[in-house]
Parts: structure tokens; sequence; C-alpha cells
């Protein structure tokens, strides 16, 4: 069974929605990315922050689900309404299920609360300790919807996003669902940011993913929900491969080992070669370890090379809503047909770091071959040496949609 992506709402700095994520997305522009103060002691940094209004809480849930993380994921949520309605209407409250990855969910709103405590003695009226529950935002979203489906959070880092995505998968296999909404949510918030600084992998100015200049991330905030179905669709989800292998708590393993087993299970799950990749999503962080490895499992796995990129340098690292995020920058490249199918371009100074392995990058107006099928690959590696790669592609001729 390939399930297919038949639905995606979507906002980051980039934008709000499909077109304004694609226009800014496939012409390389990184002017999300602004210097902002407050997060940090004495240091202002670039952050890939939306800054634009977001869809308040319905009030029915507003008293218990009202936090940023929450208001985020509604925006992408309400790109896609109406396929969601339409999904509830054919399948019923009871078949879908919702599955997404966060790791701050409503964080900064406890950090406001201590803040208010260690001031004032005691905390706030408005803290809830369920705004930090790593499945909150599934459940606002089941609420909101009224699902009585499957529902809840994946947190696994970085990761979280991508493996949202395959254990949708799973619901749909295993024929506990009709249709899942999937995808990943996360925030800025100082905690995440200041506990990076502290381990001195975040870049003052813009991120250079894979040059010899690199010192570290951006970080960023995003929401991107897919629902998924075993309906015919023009973009499936071809393939998951997942690993761990537990190299060290923060450190990836120098020669990658896990995420070559991680693409290598997602090219098996889709019975392709990886000479049959037209473009690979790069994690790249733009930290100095990060890059090394994925470089050098790159390379390992696609000896002949693969067009490829990073687009933290547009989007910021948006952390546990970044495998989600990045597949559907895939999503986007495959539904672009009045503009041949752009590539998203690898961003940077283009200075070679020569003691990587040379890759393949795109750059601005580069597209997917003209005819298909087209595959596209995403990887996201995670803390704790946690590894997820999906594989994206066009439904085969003749499917419905």
């Amino acid at each position: 069974m390939t399930p297919s992506l038949n639905a995606l709402g979507i906002i980051c700095t980039l934008g709000v929605g499909k077109a304004a994520v694609s226009e800014a997305l496939f012409a390389g522009d990184d002017s999300g990315l602004r210097a902002e103060s407050g997060w940090t002691p004495d240091r202002s940094l670039p952050l890939g922050a939306v800054r634009t209004v977001l869809p308040s809480v319905p009030p029915a849930l507003a008293a218990s689900r009202d936090n940023r993380a929450n208001r985020l994921l509604l925006a992408a949520a309400l790109e896609i309404e109406g396929d969601i309605r339409a999904a509830i209407e054919r399948y019923s409250v009871t078949r879908i299920g919702v599955v997404l990855g966060t790791s701050t969910t409503g964080i900064e709103n406890t950090t406001v609360g201590i803040d208010h405590l260690r001031r004032e003695g005691q905390w706030p009226d408005s803290y809830r300790y369920a705004d930090q529950e790593l499945g909150a935002p599934a459940e606002f979203l089941a609420e909101w919807l009224g699902l009585s489906g499957p529902c809840y959070g994946i947190s696994t880092a970085c990761t979280s996003g991508a493996r949202a995505l395959i254990s949708a998968q799973r619901l749909l296999q295993m024929n506990l669902c009709d249709a899942v909404l999937c995808g990943g949510v996360d925030t800025l918030a100082r905690m995440p940011i200041n506990g990076f600084l502290a381990l001195e992998a975040l870049d003052f100015a813009r991120c250079e993913p894979f040059s010899r200049h690199r010192r570290g991330i951006n970080i960023g905030e995003a929401a991107a929900l897919f629902l998924m179905t075993r309906e015919g669709g023009p973009v499936q989800l071809l393939g998951g491969g997942a690993s761990s292998d537990a190299y060290h708590i923060s450190s990836p393993d120098p020669e990658g080992l896990g995420a070559q087993q991680a693409m290598r299970a997602a090219l098996f799950h889709a019975q392709l070669d990886a000479t049959q990749i037209d473009y690979l999503n790069l994690h790249g962080t733009a930290t100095e370890h990060n890059d090394r490895m994925e470089s050098r499992a790159v390379a390992a796995v696609f000896p002949r090379g693969v067009p490829c990129s990073s687009n933290k340098s547009l989007t910021g690292h948006t952390l546990a809503a970044a495998g989600a995020l990045e597949a559907a920058f895939c999503w986007l490249s495959l539904m672009d047909v009045s503009h041949a199918r752009r590539l998203p371009p690898h961003v940077w100074d283009g200075a070679i770091d020569p003691e990587l392995p040379p890759l393949s990058f795109t750059h601005v107006g580069d597209s997917l071959p003209a005819n298909g099928p087209r595959r596209l690959m995403s990887n996201s590696f995670a803390f704790g040496g946690n590894n997820a790669c999906l594989i994206l592609g066009d439904a085969p001729a003749g499917t419905s949609t």
C-alpha cells in the first residue's frame, strides 16, 4: 500500500500557504531570517520567525489550548480545512487519525510562567501544564475537528516531523485509519534557543550549510500538515526509513552509518535504486559535525551524485517541524506544474570545504526532469543518533486524483 499525500497546509518564515512559500522557496529568498534580540542574553541573532498575525484558537478551546504552537498549527490546518472536512464526511470522525511531531509545543508559555513564579512566588492564573505536553498539538487538532481516531505526538528531536509521516503510513497499513493528518509543528522558544547557545551551536549570522565557513544553526518555526490517505493522488509517500545508531547524545556518528542505514531503508521500502532519485533535500544544519557526517553518508549512498540542497539558510532549523517542512518542499516541487517543477536552491556563500566529499548543489532555476516518474528524498537527523528519511514521488500514470 502506497499512501498519497493529498493535501498540504504550510506556514513558515517563507510565507503563509503553499503559494507564498513556493514563491520564496524557489527564488532562494532568505529575507525571512532576520536578527532579533531578547531571546538570548545580550545578543541578537537571526531567527526564522513567522511574523504574520496567527489565527485565534476557537473560543471553545481557548481556555485550555491557546498557545503559539496551536495557533501556528491552526494556520496550516485552515489552508486545507476543506479537504479535511471532506475526508471527515467520507470516512467518519472515528477513522481519521492525527500524528504530529513536536519538541517545543507551548514551552515558551511555561518559561513565562516560571519567570512569574520567581518574581511573585506563585504561578500565573494563565499557566497550564498541558501546554508543554508533547501530545498537546495533536490533541488540539483532534478536539477542534471532533476526531476520535488514533491521536498522538512524536518527539524524536529533529526527526519528529518525518517520523510522524512514517507512523501515519503504518496506521493506514494496519487499517486503523482511512486518513491521517500528519506533520510537524514547533515554535521559537527561549529554552531551545539558549540550549543551542550553550552547546555553541548557533551562528550569529546567516547559516552556511556545507561551507568551510559554517559555524552553526539558525533556528526557525513552522507548521506543515499533510492529509494522507490510501486514495490516489498526484503525490505519494513512496518510502520511509529510520534508524537509531545511538552514537552520542548530541554528536553524530562521523561516518554517518546510521544516516546511510536510514537512506538505504527508505530506498528498499520504495523499491528504488539510488540512481532513481532525482533530488535530495539535505538535513544540512550548517554545524561542523552534522554537515561532515551527512556529506560522507550521501557520498556513500549516491556515489554517482544527486542534485541536492539544504534549505535551512532560508527557513532556519525548525527543529521537530523540519522533517515535515522539508518533505513539504519536495511536495511543492512535484506540484509545481506550471513552472516546470522547480527545485529548492542551495543558498550559501559558495565556499567549498575541501575536507567534505563534493555534493551536487542546486541553484535557482534548477528543476526536476521533464518526464516522470520523479522521486525526491528528504533527510532528517537528530540528537541521540536518530535518523529518518522519506521518499516522495509522482503517482503512477493513470492514478485518479
